[in-house]
Parts: C-alpha cells; sequence; structure tokens
C-alpha cells in the first residue's frame, strides 16, 4: 500500500483570492483528502472568514505567514535529519516507518516542525500532520505507535543513517590519542 508522505508547501498566496502573502500576516491552511491524494490550499483571513471555500478540510489550523529567505548555495550538502527525513518519505518504503517517526520527533524537539493535527484515518492508522516552521510544508507522519522495547533499535537506526556512531568513535580515538600513556 502506498503511503501519503507527500509533502505539501505552504502557498505564498491565498488559495482564493490569489494575494500574495505579506510577512507575518495570519493565514489559514487547509489540508483535504480527494481522489488524487492530500490537497493543501491556503487562505487569508477575510477570504477565510468570508466563507464560501469549496475544500471539506481533513484537518485545518492557523499560521503566521513568514517570508521565505533569499536562497543561498551550499558549497558541499550536509546530511542532516531533515534531508534524511525527506529522502525517506520519497522512497515510500513501508519499511522505513519507524526511522520516519522518529526522526519527524526529533526535528519536532528542534523546533523545525510543529505538530498542526493528529487525526485517525478509517484504517485505523494514525497520522501526525506537521508543518516546517520556516518553509510552510506540511508533512503527513504515519504514527507507528512504536513500543518501548523496539525503541532502541530504531534509535540505532538512526544513529547509523545519522553517522552519530561513526563521530563518538572518533572522538573516543581522539581521547585515547590525547591521554598520555600510564608508565609502569
Amino acid at each position: 500500500m502506498a503511503q501519503d508522505w507527500d509533502i505539501k508547501p505552504r502557498g505564498l498566496a491565498c488559495a482564493k483570492c490569489k494575494t500574495d502573502f505579506a510577512d507575518k500576516q495570519q493565514y489559514n491552511s487547509a489540508l483535504a483528502f480527494n481522489d488524487d491524494g492530500y490537497l493543501r490550499a491556503d487562505f487569508c483571513d477575510s477570504c477565510w472568514s468570508a466563507g464560501g471555500i469549496n475544500i471539506l478540510p481533513y484537518s485545518s489550523w492557523q499560521g503566521v505567514f513568514k517570508a521565505p529567505p533569499p536562497q543561498k548555495e551550499e558549497p558541499l550538502k550536509k546530511e542532516s535529519a531533515e534531508n534524511y527525513l525527506r529522502k525517506l518519505m520519497e522512497q515510500d518504503d513501508a519499511s522505513q516507518i519507524n526511522v520516519i517517526y522518529i526522526l519527524a520527533v526529533m526535528l519536532e524537539r528542534k523546533r523545525i516542525l510543529v505538530e498542526r493535527d493528529v487525526k485517525k484515518r478509517e484504517d485505523g492508522v494514525t497520522i501526525r500532520v506537521y508543518e516546517h516552521r520556516k518553509s510552510g510544508e506540511t508533512f503527513l507522519i504515519p504514527d507507528p505507535h512504536l513500543q518501548l522495547d523496539k525503541l532502541e533499535e530504531v534509535q540505532q537506526q538512526v544513529m547509523d543513517l545519522l553517522g552519530w556512531q561513526k563521530k563518538d568513535k572518533q572522538e573516543q580515538e581522539e581521547k585515547k590519542e590525547k591521554v598520555p600513556a600510564e608508565k609502569d
């Protein structure tokens, strides 16, 4: 079964009146489900309040628009939890659901993602709706309801993915080299 892990970007303009959002302007988001999957639409306060919006929302929330900063080229792409989350979601591999969930929770703790809603699908799967604080993208993350006895295994997978063990081993080796050998 294909997962609905599409990332939905926040609109730069109202979906109804097409007026561009201004920096720090409040907007309303509606997430709906149709035959093609999830559809996100963002509206200015006046269009939202006036009604006449042809979307039956699966989920809705309010946010404050932050104008995207100008893009600058990075000389080297660094792999991060966010990059891996995006890659794993694109791969659409159901076996990675636990890792995807842990990466999303990590990004929530780092205040990169904010949970906007929690919904239960008809098939019983709990979906956590996250929004990226800077870009406004929407992430739909299935909650695997991890059991405590499985958590350590998933943490190990995430640490391996992010290369944290390699860094820890390198730091331990460097510390050993700095400590003078004991005299016999």
